[in-house]
């Protein structure tokens, strides 16, 4: 059995919007997409990295109360949730190709620390940033 961090949660305001957003967009795929009751556990992947998964949640029942729950979606849409990395092999094109696909860039690709980065918010106002990978 291998050990570690499989699964990092990220509050979306819809998730139907959110898969649409990260599989169509983005490029990553679903990986778990299930049902109980009322609750949907979503879970997509990028198809690099199939031990890792992000939970696509919807603040609300059962783990969070509906004060939390509308206090969580109002952190989130302003941008206040620490931002998420994704590191491409090419910022410029990954920029292009994802820009052409619909997303909302906050940041143009730029050089700096010695490699290329972008920013970029999902449709729920999480923020990324898109790092060039450096050669090791």
């Amino acid at each position: 059995m291998k050990e570690g961090i499989e699964v990092v949660g990220l509050y979306v305001r819809d998730q139907d919007e959110a898969l649409a957003f990260y599989v169509e967009k983005i490029g990553f795929r679903v990986h778990t997409d299930v049902k109980n009751g009322d609750y949907r556990w979503l879970t997509v992947q990028h198809p690099e990295q199939p031990s890792f998964q992000l939970g696509l949640v919807t603040p609300g029942p059962p783990v969070l109360d509906a004060a939390t729950a509308q206090a969580v979606r109002a952190l989130v849409a302003k941008g206040a949730m620490p931002p998420l990395v994704l590191t491409v092999a090419d910022c410029r094109a990954a920029y292009d190709r994802m820009l052409a696909a619909g997303v909302v860039f906050t940041q143009e690709p730029v050089d700096r620390f010695g490699t290329v980065d972008a920013g970029f918010r999902d449709p729920s106002g999480n923020g990324w940033k898109m790092i060039q990978g450096r050669e090791r």
